[in-house]
Order: C-alpha cells, then structure tokens, then sequence
C-alpha cells in the first residue's frame, strides 16, 4: 500500500493530537496545526520543502504566540485568596473578641471556626470579611456586613 504525502501529514497530526489528549500539553496541539498545515499544502500539490516548511511555521509560531500569551496572561490569585476557588472568601463573619496571639473562634455555616485576624489588621471586635482559607482556619479583616 502506498500512502500519499497528505495521508503522513493527517496521520502525524492525529498521533500529536492523541499524545495531548494523553499528556495534557496544549502545545501539542499547535505542533498537530502545523501538521495539518503541511497537509494542506501536499492536497494542493506543493513541493514537500515547501510543506515541511509551513508545518515548521504554522507549528512553531503558533506555539510561540500561544506560549507569549499565556506569559503575559495576568495570574489568578494563590488558592487560599481565591474567590473564584473558595466560595467563602469575601464572606462576613461577626468576632466577639481576638486573644492575645490574634485568634478568635466564630461561628460560620453552622459551625465553630478557628479564625486568625489578617496581618496588619486592628484586633477589634465587630464584622469581618474572610480574606482567606488556609486549612480549616479562616484569615479574617476588618470589614463591614455584606448587604444582599
């Protein structure tokens, strides 16, 4: 059986596509574009340079400017402060009063919490917003009650 150049190109392409789905590298992807590119190119019956060349192009740059963008993309904020991840941050919670070490309990979604006051925060009593979660202790500032 002989297979023509497209058929290589298409099958290239499909092994990088099933290596993403494998491994997870979205850069995989961008390599099987260029594949898919030099296939293309062996349809329209160009010279194989030519589509080595454009899959290298097609492959390289689109990894490059896939690479620049997630570089420049502005990065979410740490697990523990993150509101997108934690539900809890930017709740209010309400301390009756903070120990010497600035630990309080308080009681939040019908539990007992530990809570510790954020740093640089005054130790007073009153409302606070939770500002982070790390573990089962919730990072308290001072805060006003969140109106709904």
């Amino acid at each position: 059986m002989d297979w023509s150049a497209p058929t290589w190109w298409w099958l290239a392409a499909g092994v990088l596509v099933a290596a993403e789905l494998l491994s997870g590298t979205f850069y995989l992807l961008m390599l099987a574009m260029g594949c898919a590119a030099g296939a293309l190119l062996a349809h329209a019956g160009a010279g194989a340079e030519l589509q080595v060349a454009a899959a290298a192009l097609c492959g390289a740059g689109a990894t490059a400017i896939w690479h620049y963008r997630r570089a420049s993309a502005p990065r979410s904020a740490p697990i523990e402060r993150n509101r997108d991840a934690n539900l809890d941050i930017g709740e209010t919670v309400m301390v009756q009063a903070w120990d010497d070490e600035r630990r309080s309990r308080v009681h939040y979604r019908g539990a007992g919490w530990g809570a510790r006051l954020a740093p640089d925060a005054p130790a007073a009593p009153g409302p606070h917003v939770i500002v982070a979660v790390q573990g089962n202790e919730l990072i308290l500032a001072p805060g006003a009650t969140k109106s709904n």
